[in-house]
């Protein structure tokens, strides 16, 4: 029987970064606040949690003065940096680099182009998107599904941006359809925007799922980008496994000459594949 782990699942570099902010302010400080889960993985926010991290909602950070509070590589809207300003709270800004720099990007263009419609290929109420929408003064319009095309007016341009966790052919497609009903002189401006260490992601994982008879995807359902992943997988593996700990595997799933590849979500962390894999092995090997 063969077990491995895909080397390249796990936290994306913005993840690893701000993990190690909160560790490092742990190590200093003993407890931190974090506004949101740091990351979509239970298990995760769990062990940071157990270290004295405390994660409040919005309504939580309003209420607080004085503290110091993480913000997540996710990113936040504007309201919030002036909530903390007004608190007298001390942001340890976590935002990812790449998030960060879509923030501004999209700002600049809905103060450039008055007139313009902001689009965002994005999940609906997903961390990110609040924050990129929130650079609009709340404007821009959020489009997903076939259905919110429909938002759009299509006789006015359109400057068309992309969360960065999205698939960048959901958003070729996204970007021919709106282009094709544009009419009365309207253009559209297209900008992908999608992280590539995320999207090459998509291709890796269909790769990796293939060369093993039985894959075990790690990953929380919280997280979309661990959906993508997974329904990757489901694409070219018939035995695929959803599962966010070692509590969800069926020892009946297997047989002696299986092999099993285990792989997550960006938000999935290296240390819980071990941990599948080692208790795995240990399972199976008294087995036979």
């Amino acid at each position: 029987m063969r077990i491995e782990i895909d080397n390249n699942s796990g936290f994306c570099n913005g993840v690893v970064r701000a993990i190690r902010m909160v560790e490092e302010e742990l190590q200093e400080h003993g407890s931190l606040h974090c506004l949101g889960d740091i990351v979509h993985n239970t298990n995760e926010v769990d062990r940071l949690t157990a270290q004295g991290l405390v994660t409040i909602n919005l309504n939580q950070f309003a209420q607080l003065h004085g503290q110091r509070v993480l913000l997540r590589a996710h990113g936040e809207p504007p309201s919030t940096y002036h909530t903390a300003e007004n608190n007298g709270i001390t942001i340890i800004d976590a935002t990812c680099p790449v998030v960060l720099a879509l923030q501004r990007r999209i700002r600049e263009a809905y103060l450039s182009n008055p007139g313009t419609q902001i689009v965002l290929h994005g999940k609906h109420g997903h961390a990110e998107v609040l924050g990129l929408v929130g650079q609009t003064d709340n404007h821009a319009i959020v489009v997903d599904t076939d259905e919110d095309l429909e938002k759009i007016d299509y006789t006015k341009s359109v400057m068309l941006f992309s969360q960065t966790t999205k698939s960048i052919v959901r958003f070729q497609q996204i970007a021919e359809t709106i282009a094709k009903r544009l009419k009365n002189g309207a253009t559209l401006q297209s900008f992908d925007t999608i992280c590539r260490q995320v999207a090459n992601r998509l291709p890796h994982i269909s790769t990796f799922a293939q060369q093993y008879n039985r894959i075990l995807f790690v990953g929380d359902v919280k997280s979309s980008n661990g959906k993508m992943l997974y329904e990757a997988c489901c694409n070219v593996n018939e035995n695929v496994h959803f599962i966010s700990s070692t509590d969800d595997i069926e020892l009946a799933w297997f047989s002696p000459d299986d092999s099993i590849g285990i792989c997550g979500a960006t938000s999935t962390p290296k240390w819980l594949m071990e941990r599948v894999a080692e208790w795995l092995e240990e399972k199976l090997t008294k087995q036979q």
